[in-house]
């Protein structure tokens, strides 16, 4: 009798040291779990937050306007195209430097930047300064682009400083000619009405020294 009470004694113990150790494997095994789906939680939650993060930048960038200019073979006209393929040019409006004493020149659809728009005030300048008639390199005049222009579909307003290289060239009977050379961008412009000043600091900035280092001897 005492033999078979000290059995089921043991049998006991050893009920409950087998039920503590199944529990233990059971949080064991919860544990595991949570931890696995914190980890694929974690993965994703980077994954998603990288992901926002490229397409944002990959907005960003396909929402920065950056003009490319072709020239024709004489150099009357520089043609604009968005570098980005997806972006497509409604229309323009640009605004030279005030002591041309020029309008602002308004574009649809055909973005461009024609000489014969500046070039009679600018040579005039440039004669009245004693500047030689002929450039050696490219000279350069600032001018403020303001551009409506659609990304996928969607439209944006792009304001810029971009600065315009030309030569000048000379014939006795053709007098001074001015020919385009290219487009740069210079600067982004907060407001139409911050245009005017910057074009105006571009302007006694880039052209004036460039015009008093041409003077005649």
């Amino acid at each position: 009798m005492s033999g078979s009470g000290e059995d089921k004694t043991e049998a006991a113990r050893l009920r409950r040291r087998w039920l503590t150790l199944g529990e233990l494997l059971g949080i064991a095994a919860v544990l595991i779990s949570a931890l696995t789906f914190w980890n694929s939680y974690r993965e994703r939650t980077n994954t998603e937050r990288e992901r926002q993060s490229s397409e944002s930048k990959s907005e960003r960038a396909a929402t920065i306007l950056v003009l490319r200019a072709t020239t024709d073979r004489d150099g009357r006209v520089l043609s604009l195209t968005p570098r980005a393929q997806n972006q497509t040019v409604q229309s323009q409006r640009l605004r030279f430097p005030a002591a041309l004493g020029l309008q602002a020149i308004d574009t649809t659809g055909d973005a461009r930047i024609e000489r014969s728009w500046f070039s009679h005030p600018l040579v005039k300048l440039r004669r009245n300064a004693g500047a030689a008639e002929r450039t050696a390199g490219d000279a350069q005049l600032p001018v403020a682009i303001t551009t409506q222009y659609l990304v996928d579909g969607e439209a944006h307003v792009d304001r810029a400083l971009y600065t315009i290289g030309y030569s000048t060239e000379h014939g006795f009977l053709a007098g001074t000619t001015v020919r385009l050379k290219g487009l740069s961008r210079n600067a982004t412009i907060a407001s139409d009405a911050a245009a005017a000043r910057q074009l105006d600091t571009a302007w006694r900035a880039q052209v004036q020294p460039t015009i008093s280092s041409g003077l005649k001897k």
